[in-house]
């Protein structure tokens, strides 16, 4: 009488290896690789000579508190919104997470590796920005350097779980592509990416602050400056997390 197979669960060399597996198809991929550490500098570049130097709030000049959260605003919005759901739809298509959901991988183990490796790509694209930002135009570190990680931090998710949403409803890894940069660029546009909110509609600015790209933008704002966040941003992209991660989940489709 033969005894009954047991699978054994991942191990956390098996975690290591599909990190390392997701790693390798980022670097592959070489718009993705560049864009969320090029665009961010970029941005840095040519608004950085505009700021001055001159003292906005507690030592802290308009390079401090106005480009510095837009360009580290930027970097886990294009990893988030734009790269991970062309992954995630590529999976799909191919048949990869059909495959690993027969598997003691379950594929949920490939949506859990993305996002380490984005949040490691995110922490790149930061750190390249904030190294160019202090050793070339002498940028300040935050007042409350804690609020400002903890934003960062809860930014990420808030991108991670509205490029969810797109990973969840692309039909294709084109269509996620297409349906991730028109996401990013509306929610750049109305959060201040190409000019400051003041010049939109009222109705269009409170919304355009209270969606993910502008909650972030404030709240590192306020942790850069000193100032006490503003619980509606803080609660904006809490809500954009649980809503992506419901919205997700009911629309998500393994093959």
């Amino acid at each position: 009488m033969s005894s009954a197979i047991v699978a054994r669960s991942p191990g956390p060399c098996a975690w290591l290896t599909l990190i390392r597996c997701e790693a390798k198809m980022v670097v592959r991929d070489t718009a993705g690789l560049v864009v969320p550490i090029g665009l961010p500098l970029l941005i840095l570049v040519m608004n950085a000579a505009a700021a001055g130097e001159q003292v906005v709030v507690n030592g802290r000049t308009a390079l401090d508190v106005h480009v510095l959260p837009l360009v580290f605003t930027v970097v886990p919005a294009t990893i988030g919104v734009v790269n991970m759901p062309s992954f995630v739809a590529y999976y799909r298509r191919a048949g990869i997470l059909r495959r690993l959901s027969v598997t003691p991988a379950s594929p949920v183990m490939v949506l859990i590796a993305q996002a380490v490796v984005s949040l490691i790509q995110t922490l790149i694209g930061i750190g390249a920005a904030f190294a160019v930002a202090l050793l070339v135009f002498d940028a300040n570190l935050p007042v409350r350097p804690a609020a400002a990680i903890g934003a960062a931090l809860l930014a990420t998710a808030a991108m991670y779980a509205t490029g969810m949403i797109v990973a969840a409803t692309a039909p294709t890894p084109n269509a996620a592509v297409a349906i991730g940069l028109v996401a990013f660029f509306a929610l750049g546009a109305l959060g201040g990416l190409f000019g400051g909110r003041e010049a939109l509609p009222e109705p269009l600015a409170v919304l355009g602050e209270r969606l993910p790209f502008g909650a972030t933008v404030e709240c590192v704002q306020a942790a850069w400056a000193g100032s006490a966040i503003d619980p509606v941003h803080l609660v904006s992209l809490a809500a954009t997390i649980v809503l992506g991660g419901v919205i997700s989940a009911v629309f998500f489709r393994w093959d």
